[in-house]
């Protein structure tokens, strides 16, 4: 138990900051990776998509409508996004989580919600018609796939997309 010595308050802080993971399984990672914070992020994060994939096939029958309007009201967006508790719903995260998906749609335009809804004579790459194989707006490293399991894995619960419109004057 050397390597728990050397694994501070301010080292699991960090990392808890980083993925959103508890403080122990934060810990637990860090001394499994011998204090390597890198090797501790990649192993969360293969333990919540691990989390997200076992919730996959619970029923998502609550959640919210969020709505996105770009300053200057001439583009919008509406997005529904379910979860499986009206408690999860509630939740600053949750809420956040439908913000960010909202703003996506209205600043990039997505065709579908997933590869299976794209046309097959589409000519538009799948990673750009796609809103769950989209980059992130707000960090390009992740799609909006990676953000929902995140979600998943810190909220506990199965998280889906059900479907969004996007509106822009003229159009």
């Amino acid at each position: 138990m050397r390597h728990s010595l050397s694994i501070t308050v301010g080292t699991i802080k960090e990392l808890r900051e980083k993925c959103g993971a508890g403080i122990m399984d934060c810990r637990g990672a860090l001394i499994a990776a011998e204090g390597d914070m890198d090797k501790a992020l990649e192993s969360l994060k293969h333990k919540g998509l691990l989390k997200a994939a076992k919730k996959a096939g619970r029923e998502t029958a609550e959640g919210l409508v969020e709505a996105y309007i770009h300053p200057g009201g001439r583009i919008g967006a509406l997005i529904e996004l379910n979860c499986e508790t009206d408690f999860v719903a509630r939740t600053d995260e949750f809420k956040g989580l439908a913000h960010d998906i909202s703003m996506q749609v209205a600043a990039m335009c997505p065709q579908c919600v997933s590869a299976d809804e794209l046309p097959p004579d589409s000519e538009e790459p799948p990673e750009t018609a796609c809103l769950l194989l989209q980059p992130f707006i707000k960090d390009p490293s992740k799609t909006i796939q990676d953000i929902i399991t995140e979600a998943i894995a810190k909220l506990g619960e199965n998280i889906r997309l059900r479907r969004f419109s996007r509106f822009e004057l003229g159009k």
